[in-house]
């Protein structure tokens, strides 16, 4: 599928969604954008390729003409007593022009390796918005289950206080014994431990949320449903390799080492230069005239010169220099070549991983989601079955506790599949700004400030100090473990709430 029509059809879910939430909720894209605009992580590779860009025109200044200008003021305190024209003081100006002619292409193996690595900029900034949105989705998907699992525990509790009250009812009248309270009990304390733990894992993924997108968690909406995704690991290896950003950023690097080579050996070429250059140099009127007396003839007090010419620059011998650096550019290129087939590796490795626990993930909802039916049954059964006598208060609890497993299992499946599936897509490059035409402002456009700065030449001007973009999180509330959601209605047990719980109380009488 088409990059761009991969995520039109999880935009389109995402709208039906949105427009169906409450007021107060939140949806994935709204959180991808609030981190997409305020992330600092994000915000300061944009200002990293910034600085990329910089090198371009640095790297052509080199081939670009200079002009300087020096003044110079001396006092001449002691001079020899044998000069006949001594000054006391001058004042000199010079002013130089220096134009490289022939610099052995070092000035275009520059320029060319700052374009290319301009280039490796951008698909590295590809590659952190990917990383950013999968870690965002992420972070989405930890809270919804988080949520979940504490609301679940939250019912158990309930549940197992419940039966613990009914169990000690029983015994109070002879119908249950010590054993069995002490089950009730034993059971209870490790469910409220179960919640305990589950609502510090709550918080922390809740602060973790905060810390990616800048702003609290509110009532996340569920996500759209995933574009389509690969059917094969191999499919997915294939427009991995194509279109993933790391690896287009590692082989542009490596292009850019070969010119970096050439640069290298320009040391070691001759260079021709076009110099000129004026002066002009005042005694402010401290020589005195020639002669003695009646000598009208003076020396002038000021003199002017003009040259031109050209400048050859032959190396020949610079202690070695020059193939130390040819050896280590060939070096650093060796070193780039085998950063790409390094990252080849880190390429595959993602996707085939990632649509493994993709897969992997949805077969296990398909097994939770029987597993949860089967157990609610079962726990309906037990229960029925233990008020005529034929089941024990510990087989209750056992049921209970597959029953929550279950739950978990399912809550946490769903959510190691939507995060898989979306860092599939990652490793795919089809999980960009530029695929998701995320709301809340123009997408960043990298190439603007390129086209602004690589031209310029003058030697006066900045952008001015720089002023925080991402936004800062330390005003934000302390989170809780507080759950306003409601459980997916296949999670929301009926049994927990089923009044047979309580009738418990009552079971002496029908026996």
């Amino acid at each position: 599928m088409p990059r761009a029509a991969s995520f039109r059809f999880l935009l389109a879910g995402v709208a039906l969604i949105y427009s169906a939430a409450p007021v107060d909720a939140e949806t994935l894209r709204e959180a991808l954008a609030k981190a997409y605009t305020t992330n600092p992580t994000i915000t300061g590779q944009r200002a990293t390729l910034r600085a990329t860009d910089e090198n371009v025109p640095i790297a052509r200044a080199a081939g670009l003409p200079a002009a300087n200008a020096t003044a110079d003021y001396s006092e001449f305190v002691l001079n020899a007593s044998n000069s006949f024209v001594v000054p006391q003081r001058q004042g000199v100006a010079r002013a130089n022009v220096s134009i490289p002619l022939y610099l052995g292409g070092q000035v275009r193996n520059s320029v060319a390796a700052a374009k290319i690595r301009v280039e490796a900029g951008r698909a590295t900034l590809r590659g952190a918005e990917a990383d950013l949105f999968t870690n965002v989705v992420a972070a989405y998907m930890d809270v919804i289950r988080d949520e979940a699992i504490v609301g679940l525990n939250t019912q158990n509790v309930r549940v197992l206080d419940v039966n613990l009250q009914a169990s000690r009812d029983r015994f109070q009248v002879g119908d249950l014994t010590r054993t069995d309270v002490a089950q009730s009990e034993a059971r209870l304390a490790l469910a409220r431990a179960q919640l305990q733990s589950a609502q510090a894992q709550l918080i922390s993924s809740r602060e973790g949320y905060i810390r990616l997108v800048g702003t609290p968690a509110g009532t996340l909406e569920p996500p759209p449903t995933l574009p389509h995704l690969p059917d094969s690991p191999a499919s997915a290896v294939t427009v991995a390799i194509e279109n993933n950003p790391v690896l287009i950023a590692a082989a542009k690097e490596r292009d850019a080492t070969r010119y970096d080579i050439g640069v290298a050996r320009a040391t070691r070429l001759p260079q021709i230069n076009a110099v000129g250059g004026s002066s002009y140099t005042n005694y402010l009127g401290s020589i005195p005239a020639v002669g003695g007396t009646g000598t009208t003839g003076s020396v002038p007090n000021a003199n002017k010169s003009v040259q031109a010419g050209l400048s050859l620059t032959m190396p020949l011998f610079q202690g070695g220099r020059p193939a130390a650096q040819v050896r280590q550019a060939e070096a650093l290129n060796a070193r780039a070549i085998e950063n790409v087939t390094a990252a080849e590796r880190n390429v595959i490795s993602q996707a085939r991983s990632a649509f493994a626990v993709w897969r992997s993930s949805e077969q296990v909802i398909q097994s939770s989601e029987t597993a949860v039916n089967a157990n609610k049954l079962s726990l309906e059964g037990v229960r029925a079955e233990n008020s005529v006598g034929t089941r024990t208060i510990l087989d209750i609890l056992n049921a209970e506790q597959e029953l929550l497993n279950s739950q978990v299992t399912l809550v946490t499946a769903r959510r190691d599949a939507y995060v898989a599936g979306f860092a599939l897509l990652a490793a795919m490059g089809q999980a960009e700004a530029r695929d998701l035409g995320l709301d809340g402002g123009v997408l960043y456009d990298p190439v603007v400030n390129y086209d602004r700065v690589h031209k310029k030449i003058w030697d006066f001007g900045g952008d001015g100090q720089a002023l925080p973009v991402a936004t800062r999180t330390v005003q934000s509330p302390t989170q809780t473990a507080d759950v306003r959601r409601e459980l997916d209605p296949l999670l929301d047990s009926p049994v927990d709430r089923n009044p047979a719980l309580t009738t418990g109380r009552d079971a002496p009488s029908r026996q």
